[in-house]
């Protein structure tokens, strides 16, 4: 299995452990907001973390870790350039397998300005982008971010994430692929196996979003759980579990 978004670096040694006894094999650990993200040197340690701190600590548990870097919303420092400009050298290392996770939160002009930024480098490089939907007036912020996707990137190449029954009719009808966040306060086992039984496995990948929030590294293999009480076929299981995430980050 492989649990599409994760923040490994808020978790502890043992859950990776956890994660690999359940069957996943491989996760994506996305850049976010785990500090005051105050200057671009801030942001870079973070991305040093991921790439040489926890890649390691997930490895000596049998979990094969890939990163996501990018610029969050909320985690946009004063001199952000900086960070755009190496995104792609950055983009070099093969473990580095997606811009992200970034999007809007608020819909600022400076979150526009810097979402548009990495969307377009992303297209130029035909890499990949893991795209943050928020809690608060996610239906409205997310008809925004659609919008400005569909006007900088091919569609192929981005996943939109924390999907749940408010916004997936805005974004179904697309080329997106669709994450799913097994999380406490996003969606429950049972409301994406719901999601799933409307809208079928060939657009989804689950994932557990682990971060310092309410969460459970075990929701993926969990909800895997309750898709075989449900009757579902295991190829449509292994879709949304592994091959769909596997297929777009070609790992």
């Amino acid at each position: 299995m492989i649990d599409a978004h994760i923040h490994a670096d808020t978790r502890p040694y043992e859950d990776f452990e956890k994660m690999a006894i359940s069957g996943i094999d491989k996760a994506i650990t996305c850049a976010h907001d785990p500090l005051r993200m105050t200057t671009s040197e801030v942001v870079l340690d973070h991305f040093h973390r991921l790439v040489s701190n926890d890649i390691k600590r997930a490895g000596e548990n049998g979990l094969k870790l890939y990163v996501a870097l990018g610029l969050h919303p909320r985690s946009i420092s004063k001199n952000y350039d900086i960070i755009i400009q190496a995104l792609p050298n950055l983009l070099q290392n093969n473990l580095m397998v997606a811009i992200g996770e970034i999007g809007l939160e608020t819909t600022s002009n400076e979150e526009i300005n810097v979402f548009i930024k990495q969307l377009k480098i992303a297209d130029d490089l035909k890499a990949k982008v893991i795209v943050h939907t928020p809690r608060t007036n996610k239906k409205e912020v997310t008809k925004i971010t659609k919008k400005i996707i569909l006007e900088n990137i091919d569609p192929k190449l981005v996943i939109i994430d924390h999907v749940d029954f408010n916004i997936v009719e805005d974004l179904v009808d697309q080329e997106f692929t669709l994450g799913l966040t097994v999380q406490p306060r996003k969606m429950t086992h049972q409301e994406a196996v719901n999601l799933l039984k409307n809208y079928g496995t060939d657009k989804f990948v689950l994932n557990s979003d682990i971060s310092s929030s309410p969460s459970d590294p075990l929701s993926v293999p969990k909800t895997v759980h309750q898709m075989r009480l449900a009757d579902f076929k295991e190829k449509d299981i292994a879709k949304v579990s592994e091959k769909n995430a596997s297929a777009f980050f070609n790992i």
